[in-house]
């Protein structure tokens, strides 16, 4: 069969590869459509933490069943359905605790382990999710959703909380969007006035900061959440919630800087850079800092009935598909022109 391959930084090949043998318990599947992550473009670039070369990359997908043995999931040949890309290990100390989603020896499809950007793979049967009649397209954005609504969750966002999602990519489109359905009133902050435009003229959130610069950043979080009087402000109240979706040193710092006193702070984008900054600013605001990895197999049954009955809004964020002979070209695209794409596609169903 066919696989996209990403051989070193910047250099993307489709290659012949050996077809994948089903085992027991496992199901063969015909891969229809697959996101390229925000990972997946961080290795092509050579900036990613958890990848090694060369790969298949892809943990977001879609596919149809070719071959399953019966089981108790209702999960038949022909269905259209997507995956649980995180492979834990069961033995580990956070696995034995029930956080498999942060698991001490996690394997990403696409990072630690070949990825699903290829014509067929198998994948164990309790990993393999009905997409109850979603469009393959729709579902196989399904798993970025997962990761930032995983990450909104941790924060217990309540109605009426003002929340900032820093990051306008997919992640922070998609965290700003399942916030919003948790009752929050979000704001939404990138460095791309025309991904801000976008992404406004589609979900209209509460507002938009343009993150141009740390003092422009603090002006806009200081009027959007003060209390002045006359013209004067008298005080920064900051966000009830910042959620951080960049994985940058300077966008966590923005994270802790917009955050009020006594609010939460969660960390959802993956970074290689360190960040030097006054520590002790956790402990006077009274910060509640969350990490937030991955998702679980809750958030993708839910979240596939949510989008379902019309409760979160998936589809706008898919701005370009390419076929999957057009791999090269979108990954050199995406990686050209990031802050105008948002969630990027390829097509693998005459691959």
């Amino acid at each position: 069969m066919k696989a996209i391959y990403i051989r070193e930084p910047g250099k993307v090949e489709i290659c012949e590869t050996k077809m994948p043998v089903k085992k027991p318990g496992e199901v063969l599947l015909k891969i229809l459509y697959g996101g390229i992550c925000g990972s997946d473009l961080g290795s092509y670039r050579g900036t990613f933490a958890y990848f090694e070369y060369p790969r298949i990359p892809g943990h977001e997908f879609s596919a149809e069943i070719v071959e399953i043995d019966p089981n108790d999931r209702g999960l038949k040949p022909g269905m259209i359905v997507t995956c649980n890309p995180y492979f834990n290990c069961n033995t580990c100390y956070s696995c034995r605790h029930e956080m498999v989603n942060a698991c001490m020896d996690n394997q990403t499809m696409g990072c630690q382990r070949d990825g699903a950007f290829c014509q067929y793979i198998t994948m164990p049967v309790d990993r393999v999710y009905d997409g109850k009649g979603l469009s393959p397209k729709v579902l196989a954005a399904i798993e970025p959703l997962c990761i930032s609504y995983h990450g909104v969750q941790r924060a217990g966002i309540k109605k009426g909380d003002k929340v900032l999602v820093i990051g306008a990519g997919t992640i922070g489109v998609l965290a700003a969007v399942s916030a919003r359905a948790l009752g929050g009133e979000v704001y939404i902050s990138d460095v791309q006035p025309m991904k801000l435009d976008y992404v406004q003229n589609q979900y209209h959130f509460a507002g938009t900061i343009l993150n141009d610069s740390r003092e422009n950043f603090e002006a806009a979080v200081a009027e959007i959440t003060g209390v002045s009087k006359g013209n004067k402000m008298q005080q920064t109240n900051g966000f009830d919630v910042c959620i951080e979706a960049v994985g940058l040193p300077s966008t966590f710092q923005n994270a802790v800087d917009g955050a009020a006193f006594g609010g939460k702070v969660v960390l959802i984008g993956v970074g290689k850079k360190n960040l030097d900054f006054n520590f002790t600013l956790l402990q006077k605001k009274e910060l509640n800092v969350f990490g937030s990895r991955n998702a679980r197999e809750k958030d993708f049954i839910e979240l596939i009935h949510m989008v379902k009955e019309g409760k979160l809004e998936l589809e706008q964020v898919i701005t370009n598909v390419y076929q999957a002979e057009a791999a090269a070209e979108a990954f050199r695209d995406f990686d050209a022109s990031s802050g105008d794409m948002l969630k990027v596609m390829i097509d693998f169903q005459n691959f």
